[in-house]
């Protein structure tokens, strides 16, 4: 008789399937390459398939990998949603969430205690980056779920809560500051939403600007802003209580509509609970 298949190597397929790098893999499920390696090679041997093509460049799926793909997500799927049913202990798995930082600053801390209250076995572990970033993630399965930022009114159709941009300083009025007639602006990095929502703004209003400082780190945009060398932008929620939102002259910058965003696979119960629990608790925070 074939011995069951062990889901742990179930888990690490699926995500190396998704992925397609053995590295990323590891970061995910929390073991090391060498470890998800012969995780694959253990399934391989009690399949007696190969699922994976290997190269330089990371791997992918055989086609007796392609045809296992769908048993192996509609196993483990069945696997948490049996145990969710059956379990006096409510829901188990993990979910790898994905944000950006200030968002995370913002409405993570309440929605993990939130959530983790009614769902104490579910493990949650969170990638912070920016919306187009993280759009990437989702394409490639890396992450489960994200919470993502639109400008556009039609992208942020079905929006969960919306959040105005704001300017950010170490002083009240931009007239305080010594600038001269070039605003220094701290801003993440240029693809990001609201790197090109400070420059179509300030391009709009006439004002003259230069990119002084750039960084994807909260931090250190709040950093530099607390420095008093230059203007940030980040959303109204996330700025700490001893930097001032500045008015005009600055021109008026966009509300930002937050989304959740889906891998496009199917989603476990843990996956679901946790974007519901998002959906009703992120609109009053």
């Amino acid at each position: 008789m074939q011995a069951p298949l062990d889901l742990k190597l179930l888990a690490t397929f699926v995500r190396a399937a998704h992925s397609g790098t053995l590295s990323a893999t590891a970061v995910q499920v929390g073991r090391t390459q060498s470890a998800v390696t012969m995780q694959i090679q253990r399934l391989e041997e009690a399949i007696g398939q190969s699922l994976f093509h290997r190269s330089g460049s990371g791997v992918r799926l055989t086609g007796s990998g392609e045809r296992f793909l769908a048993y192996a997500e509609r196993i483990l799927k069945i696997h948490d949603e049996a145990i969710s049913a059956l379990s006096d202990k409510g829901l188990h798995g993990s979910i790898i969430f994905g944000s950006p930082e200030d968002y995370l600053s913002a409405f993570f801390p309440a929605l993990l205690q939130g959530f983790g209250t009614l769902y104490p076995d579910v493990e949650i572990k969170v990638v912070s980056a920016p919306t187009v970033e993280l759009r990437t993630l989702l394409n490639t399965h890396q992450i489960d779920l994200a919470l993502v930022s639109a400008r556009d009114a039609t992208d942020a159709q079905g929006a969960v809560r919306t959040e105005p941009l704001v300017w950010v300083g170490s002083k009240p009025a931009l007239d305080l500051y010594d600038f001269g007639d070039t605003v220094p602006l701290a801003l993440s990095a240029s693809n990001a939403v609201d790197h090109k929502a400070a420059c179509e703004a300030m391009a709009s209003a006439g004002l003259r600007y230069k990119i002084s400082y750039a960084s994807n780190s909260l931090a250190g945009l709040i950093a530099v802003a607390r420095s008093g060398l230059a203007i940030s932008v980040m959303t109204e929620d996330a700025v700490p209580s001893d930097l001032h939102i500045l008015g005009a002259p600055l021109p008026c910058l966009p509300r930002l509509g937050i989304l959740i965003a889906f891998a496009d696979s199917e989603r476990s119960p843990a996956v679901e609970a946790f974007a519901d629990h998002i959906r009703g608790v992120l609109p009053s925070l």
